[in-house]
């Protein structure tokens, strides 16, 4: 009866686990095999800078971006604007209600263009009031262009969309670049409009 109860407690038992070899998938070894082959005639077939197949065909003098601008040369604010404005501000100049306050109608960029030229130069951080909407933000300063460059960008936003205004000297941002002792942003509209008072 011992022998039946140990037969009995063999069979409820399970088989010990082993460890086999798995072989890799076929599937999984063809694919792999495949994406080698094609990186393999990639590499093979397309040289560096040069006309690629399959690349994007830029060369490096088409990364490195456009030339500066020669003396008396056109400056193009609309590229400008997009370059450095219009994340914000949108291409439409619109901005982002609540967010980043519009261009097109602003009162701040059809106003004065001694004001326009301190927003640029300085930038703004702080409440601003623009077409009656209040907007709490930073808007940084753009004085590492040259005084030709931001002509050239305040001419094109006075310019363009609805906005009417006049285009904007180069010789001012050179006048106010001298005259002004600042160093930090302007806090919000209420330091901008003393500019504006004689």
């Amino acid at each position: 009866m011992s022998d039946d109860t140990d037969l009995l407690a063999q069979r409820r038992e399970n088989a010990d686990p082993e460890e086999t070899i798995r072989p890799v998938p076929l599937v999984a070894a063809v694919v792999t095999l495949v994406m080698v082959l094609f990186g393999v005639l990639y590499i093979f077939f397309s040289e560096p800078l040069t006309n690629s197949r399959w690349g994007d065909q830029r060369t490096l003098a088409d990364l490195s971006g456009p030339a500066p601008a020669a003396a008396g040369a056109a400056i193009d604010g609309k590229a400008l604007f997009a370059a450095q404005c219009a994340a914000c501000h949108q291409a439409t100049g619109l901005g982002l209600p609540g967010v980043f306050p519009p261009l097109d109608g602003s009162e701040w960029v059809l106003g004065e263009p001694r004001v326009l030229a301190n927003i640029l130069l300085h930038g703004v951080t702080g409440e601003i009031t623009v077409k009656g909407a209040k907007f709490q933000g930073a808007m940084p300063s753009f004085q590492q262009l040259s005084d030709a460059e931001l002509a050239g960008l305040a001419s094109y936003i006075r310019g363009n969309w609805s906005n009417k205004g006049e285009p904007v000297p180069a010789d001012l941002f050179a006048q106010e670049r001298k005259a002004g002792t600042r160093t930090t942003p302007f806090e919000g509209g209420a330091a901008l409009d003393a500019l504006r008072k004689p």
